[in-house]
């Protein structure tokens, strides 16, 4: 490896410019905030279908439990 003294000191200072770039680009954040960024996150997993309601059965079972309860309750006392 080529140390640092015995390159030209311009390639030296743009090769620190370079990295001083780099450095500054990998803790770059897109959101300023949490609040925005848990704005931006539920709308993704909208967009993925993610929170779309369950359809539950519960309706349906409810309905035909009474049905029979009734439908019981008058042949017991037919």
């Amino acid at each position: 490896m080529e140390s640092i003294r015995t390159r030209n000191p311009q390639s030296a200072l743009m090769s620190l410019e370079a990295d001083a770039v780099s450095a500054r680009s990998g803790f770059a954040c897109l959101f300023s905030d949490s609040h925005e960024y848990e704005t931006a996150l539920i709308a993704e997993r909208r967009a993925q279908g993610r929170y779309q309601p369950l359809k539950s059965r519960w309706p349906v079972a409810m309905l035909l439990g009474v049905l029979l309860m009734v439908v019981g309750t008058v042949l017991l006392f037919k």
